[in-house]
């Protein structure tokens, strides 16, 4: 059963509404949401397979798609891994409909409330792989609470995530990456992937860039590409 408090304390911020969308995609996101959309849970643990019509190979999470370039372009070099992508903002949920429906997408899910609800109902080892991907740095040290990465996510992280499943982590903002890196060397349960110096600087190329990175790196912001895997559970 859910922790409300944990889920209180640790709950992910981010905006609801943007521009108005136009009446084309207001009209493309009101017949595909209702399809892709998954509920709140309850206090009963979920499976993802359970969200799909049939099962696939694996499931993977994106916690925080933006407009989903990301996520729709591992959803379609992986069409047997079910993808489920949260994302509060309804102006970036509008953009990973629009990419589901151009592009004929069938394994993606779509969660619209806090990603802790959500992560909160996931039963212990259900994840293959989750990504974290240039989440809001909260740069001011007062909303450093907001931030995505913190223990209590971690530890959330930690418990859904199957043995060897990774997690991939990036940020632009340098002392952010300072703070990730602190908080995911404390937890003992991930291994950082790092085989030699500067790794961390390199994109794998299995990893999509989304709008945001590209338009951080034309502006000439560098990022840092993080890698973690879940150690193996004793006994």
């Amino acid at each position: 059963m859910r922790d409300l408090e944990a889920i209180k304390g640790s709950r992910i911020y981010g905006r609801r509404q943007g521009p108005a969308l136009s009446a084309t995609r207001q009209a493309r996101l009101d017949k595909w949401l209702p399809k892709l959309a998954i509920a709140t849970p309850g206090p009963t643990a979920v499976h993802p397979g359970d969200y799909f019509p049939s099962a696939m190979r694996d499931y993977w999470l994106e916690i925080g798609f933006g407009k989903g370039e990301h996520l729709a372009a591992q959803a379609r070099v992986n069409p047997d891994i079910g993808m489920i992508g949260c994302e509060p903002f309804l102006n970036g949920v509008s953009g990973l409909v629009d990419l589901v429906d151009s592009e004929e997408l069938k394994n993606i899910r779509i969660f619209t409330d806090d990603a802790r609800l959500l992560m909160d109902s996931l039963p212990e080892q259900s994840l293959g792989r989750a990504f974290i991907l240039f989440p809001d740095p909260w740069p001011k040290a007062r909303h450093h609470k907001r931030r995505m990465v913190c223990p209590g996510n971690i530890a959330v992280l930690s418990r859904i995530l199957k043995d060897g499943a990774e997690l991939r982590i990036a940020t632009d903002h340098m002392e952010y990456c300072r703070w990730i890196m602190a908080h995911m060397l404390e937890n003992p349960d991930f291994v950082w992937i790092s085989d030699q110096p500067g790794d961390w600087q390199n994109r794998p190329g299995d990893w999509p860039r989304s709008r945001y990175e590209i338009k951080s790196l034309a502006q000439g912001r560098k990022s840092s590409y993080l890698r973690f895997v879940r150690r193996p559970r004793q006994g």
